[in-house]
């Protein structure tokens, strides 16, 4: 067993169907939370948003609640896809704790879930994103045309 967690090649250890299901899972599952946030940002949430900016003295509060938007989405997205999931997991758990600091400090259970989830993204950068990602295919893709 190596201890980095990569196979002497700097490959991500893939371990059992299991795992890599699990993994999959839960990459779903935390980025549900950006992706359904991010969407309402471009909805609803964004004018509320950028009231709550502008009150905070912040300039362009609705471009910048369309860029959070923005930001979420992407953010979703490369959990789900697996494409770039550490920088997007520490990206997000940093945003997590800022967001729960700021915005919900003052409702302890809303605090504890951004803590929570923070908590769950620094676990999923410390491993690789599983079998089940795109990145995964695009390696092994690359690999059998490199051996033709």
């Amino acid at each position: 067993m190596i201890a980095s967690g990569l196979l002497p090649n700097n490959e991500p250890r893939i371990g059992t169907m299991t795992n890599n299901l699990l993994l999959l899972v839960g990459r779903i599952l935390l980025s549900i939370l950006f992706l359904v946030s991010g969407a309402g940002k471009f909805g609803a949430m964004g004018p509320a948003l950028a009231g709550m900016f502008g009150q905070m003295g912040l300039p362009a509060p609705l471009l910048l609640a369309y860029l959070v938007g923005l930001c979420e989405i992407a953010g979703g997205l490369a959990l789900v896809t697996g494409i770039q999931s550490r920088s997007a997991s520490l990206l997000l758990a940093g945003w997590c704790v800022m967001t729960g600091i700021v915005v919900h400090r003052g409702v302890p259970v809303d605090l504890m879930k951004n803590l929570a989830l923070a908590g769950g993204l620094l676990a999923l950068a410390t491993s690789s994103p599983g079998a089940f990602a795109l990145n995964q295919f695009a390696r092994k893709r690359a690999r059998s045309v490199a051996a033709r």
